[in-house]
């Protein structure tokens, strides 16, 4: 299995080097959620699913919400169980529901980006472990801000091919969710396999 600091220095814009300043902490939480397709491909699923539900702007919310507190999870040094493991299921988990041909409940989807949002988070944090202060707000900063602009961004995608929430989704955004379940059947059986 990936050791989570491997997967971490993976996506990691500075190469696996704590940002010591806040540029450096603002550009590293930019660039996490990016350079990490898995985080990047979850972020897209978010956005989408959003788009298809009313009241969607809660999922991306609750996503980013609690990957701000999955990162100060990690940072006090407390273990999620395979985080690595809950991160390719939420992939699978958000291609799933949005390949569903009528929109899921939000408050599940809300839910299930919440939980989701943990271990996104948990996984950030790998990244600024022994941060100062500075670096590490700027971090927690850039990450909240570039999952927002690409959720956005997907929404608003989402909502030019499906303009009536709760309608049944039309196939395009089907067909995105059954390649986004495929990739986060990939990415889980890359963790389960090794």
């Amino acid at each position: 299995m990936i050791s989570s600091s491997i997967a971490a220095q993976a996506h990691h814009p500075f190469g696996g080097q704590t940002p010591a300043t806040f540029l450096e902490g603002f550009l590293s939480g930019l660039g996490h959620p990016v350079i990490g397709i898995d985080h990047l491909v979850f972020v897209i699923a978010v956005g989408l699913t959003a788009a298809i539900l009313r009241q969607g702007i809660w999922v991306p919310l609750a996503f980013v919400g609690t990957a701000l507190v999955g990162t100060g999870v990690h940072l006090q040094s407390w273990n999620l169980p395979a985080p690595e493991v809950f991160i390719s299921a939420s992939i699978l988990l958000f291609g799933g529901l949005l390949a569903l041909r009528h929109s899921p409940n939000p408050w599940l989807a809300a839910g299930s980006a919440a939980v989701a949002g943990l271990f996104h988070g948990y996984a950030y944090g790998e990244a600024v472990v022994g941060a100062e202060m500075a670096p590490l707000l700027a971090y927690l900063i850039g990450f909240s801000v570039i999952q927002l602009m690409i959720a956005a961004s997907a929404y608003r995608c989402g909502r030019a091919f499906n303009p009536i929430p709760s309608e049944p989704s039309i196939l395009p955004l089907r067909f995105a969710g059954f390649a986004i379940a495929g990739m986060g059947l990939a990415f889980l059986s890359s963790v389960l396999l090794g």
